[in-house]
């Protein structure tokens, strides 16, 4: 076994500064590796001793940061597309880098895997809740969304349930969006054919109206000409009337 004196809290272990036995594995692959602790021998007890205080301060300082980001990342929930078969298993499976690039995608955060808390391999699309740690004594939880399509992501956020073929509820939900989006369309249709008719209402009425202009601009401009010709006559008589007049008896 390995004594080692903690320089943060560890779950199950103890908090900063006690001394605790754990398995030399456990000590020399995770906890020294990560500063996390310090091998408890007398000259690392003393240097602990001479920093104490600057380590306390430093952990508070990063405790109330990782408090503040947690408010912003807890309960957040990010869609990962995924191809899988119609039972739902992944072609594959959603790791914690996965996780982690998707929440940072989507929240603009600064997260590494090593803060995802893989409780199982995601190798299934639904809704999973995953734990996040941000700092020894800061932990939150965040859902993973694994679906085929975005379109199927959506309607399981909706629904909270994972869309398997093969079950009732499943079918029904498919069915139900499917009708939605046909009626949808439908309506779209119906929008273009009325807008469409309209316009060729509104074309056809100008259409009449020109010519019903024309056929009455024709009939003054026929009337006119008969006004001009008769008016023409009438003045002809009038001067062979007059000349008539004018020419003298004979003798």
């Amino acid at each position: 076994m390995s004594q080692i004196i903690l320089l943060e809290r560890v779950d199950n272990l103890g908090d900063i500064g006690d001394v605790v036995t754990v398995k030399p594995g456990f000590a020399r692959n995770y906890l020294l590796p990560q500063g996390k602790a310090l091998r408890a021998t007398k000259d690392n007890i003393a240097y602990f001793e001479t920093q104490k205080k600057a380590i306390v301060e430093d952990n508070a300082k990063q405790k109330k940061e990782a408090e503040a980001l947690g408010k912003k990342v807890d309960g957040t929930q990010v869609d990962i597309i995924r191809q899988a078969s119609e039972a739902g298993q992944l072609y594959g499976s959603v790791s914690s880098r996965d996780i982690a690039d998707a929440l940072n995608e989507k929240g603009k955060f600064d997260l590494n895997r090593s803060q995802v808390t893989m409780l199982q391999n995601y190798k299934m699309i639904g809704l999973f809740e995953v734990p996040v740690v941000l700092h020894p004594e800061v932990k939150v939880s965040v859902t993973i969304n694994i679906a085929r399509s975005p379109e199927e992501a959506a309607t399981q956020a909706k629904t909270g349930r994972a869309l398997i073929a093969g079950t009732e509820d499943d079918a029904m939900d498919i069915k139900e969006e499917q009708g939605e989006k046909v009626a949808e369309r439908t309506d779209d249709m119906k929008s273009e054919l009325l807008e469409d008719s309209a316009l060729k209402a509104e074309e056809e009425a100008k259409r009449l109206a020109e010519e019903e202009a024309a056929k009455a601009k024709a009939k003054a401009d026929k009337k006119a000409a008969a006004e001009a010709e008769a008016k023409a006559e009438e003045a002809e008589i009038e001067e062979t009337s007059a000349e008539t007049d004018e020419k003298p008896e004979d003798a």
